[in-house]
């Protein structure tokens, strides 16, 4: 699914032209005033191109509006290239500053190179890495030294709690509750079960004991 931009200037040439520019690679979204910005933004865009100077309310006043609740890169579009007009900006919750005239194929190269360090942060956030091991948990895999290590739906839910929570001891009955839920059909001995398989086919690849057991408490993920 292309990324999804939002373009907010209040010159129609120029939204137009971004529009046309980008809408080749991206889903565009535009927006002539600080107002329709705002009920734009609900739409969650992966990168919006904000000018300053804008009528009723500001680039620099939206910006700060919005950057609470929108976690987007927000690049901005002006003419302005004194360095204190730079600071507030940044200050502003801005992530680049983009001066016109610019060159439409650099603009784009920007663009591109903050989606793509988003999408890095964003992929990094699902991925945790414990000693050899690394769990990306949007994909479901776990990989020991480079090597993938089959799991089962549950084994991998069991790994996932645990691994979330390293320490924290968590006894049978709430990781049966947690992973296979309050209407499941089996009991907390099944926990003891799935735990010795995925001790099982972690020890094929590593020395490394991940999952502790705490005597008359439970088990506890170390990594």
């Amino acid at each position: 699914m292309p990324a999804k931009l939002l373009i907010v200037d209040d010159e129609p040439g120029i939204v137009e032209l971004l529009k046309s520019y980008f809408e080749r690679d991206y889903l565009v979204l535009t927006a002539g005033s600080a107002q329709q910005a705002l009920q734009k933004a609900a739409a969650g865009p992966d990168l919006i191109l904000l000018d300053i100077q804008m009528p009723e309310m500001d680039g620099l006043t939206l910006c700060r509006q919005i950057r609470a609740y929108v976690a987007c890169p927000i690049l901005f579009l002006t003419a302005r290239v004194e360095s204190a007009d730079k600071i507030r900006g940044f200050q502003a919750g801005a992530d680049d500053y983009i001066v016109k005239p610019f060159d439409l194929d650099e603009l784009g190269a920007r663009v591109a190179a903050h989606l793509r360090r988003e999408q890095r942060r964003q992929s990094s956030a699902a991925v945790r890495f414990f000693a050899e091991m690394a769990v990306d948990y949007s994909a479901r895999e776990v990989r020991v030294n480079g090597q993938p290590v089959p799991l089962s739906r549950r084994e991998f839910d069991i790994l996932e709690l645990l691994s979330l929570n390293p320490g924290q001891v968590f006894d049978r009955e709430r990781i049966y509750a947690a992973v296979w839920g309050l209407e499941g059909e089996g009991n907390s001995d099944t926990v003891m079960e799935h735990i010795r398989k995925l001790r099982a086919k972690l020890a094929a690849h590593t020395l490394h004991r991940y999952i502790e057991t705490v005597w008359g408490c439970g088990y506890k993920w170390v990594g």
